[in-house]
């Protein structure tokens, strides 16, 4: 099942003497985060508004509503933010991250089924899933030749992967 609320970043530490707050980006990308009107933060998910956000030496500057000093922001410290997928559209054949763990994968063309994705690594030139197969896990590329279909709703994934990859598994 889908989670309704995805982490996207933490709260580590004020910034300035006016309320604002230092986030590391649990996302792509801290731009990605800076667009976001409203967050949600804590176990509670809470709403919040950002009134202002930019990019700081690859963290997120947030001005949240409502905090306006050093003080308040330090209570926030370590809290979780999160966005509701709702506020999110993505692009096509582009996933959250949390939806892909999990995933069952299976071969195109045979059916075999090959494990559990149980991690995904951003290298920067594309994702690479870790697959937890029977005997271990691999590294499968997350390109377009080796993935043909992930669905989502059925939590599975249907690969066609490189010669070899597989080999001492089946």
């Amino acid at each position: 099942m889908q989670k309704q609320y995805l982490e996207i970043g933490k709260i580590i530490n004020v910034h300035g003497l006016k309320g604002e707050i230092k986030v590391i980006p649990w996302c792509d990308s801290v731009d990605f985060l800076c667009e976001f009107d409203k967050l949600y933060i804590g176990d509670k998910k809470e709403k919040i508004e950002v009134e202002n956000a930019r990019n700081h030496k690859n963290m997120a500057i947030l001005k949240l509503k409502g905090i306006d000093n050093i003080d308040d922001a330090n209570k926030l410290r370590n809290l979780i933010l999160y966005i509701n997928r709702d506020d999110v559209e993505l692009d096509e054949k582009t996933y959250f991250i949390q939806d892909l763990i999990g995933l069952e994968v299976y071969d195109v063309d045979t059916g075999a089924y090959y494990g559990i994705i149980e991690e995904v690594l951003q290298t920067g030139a594309n994702d690479v899933y870790n697959i937890k197969g029977k005997n271990k896990s691999y590294l499968v590329p997350a390109i377009a030749d080796v993935i043909i279909e992930t669905d989502i709703q059925n939590a599975t994934m249907k690969i066609r992967p490189l010669k070899g990859l597989f080999d001492d598994e089946n």
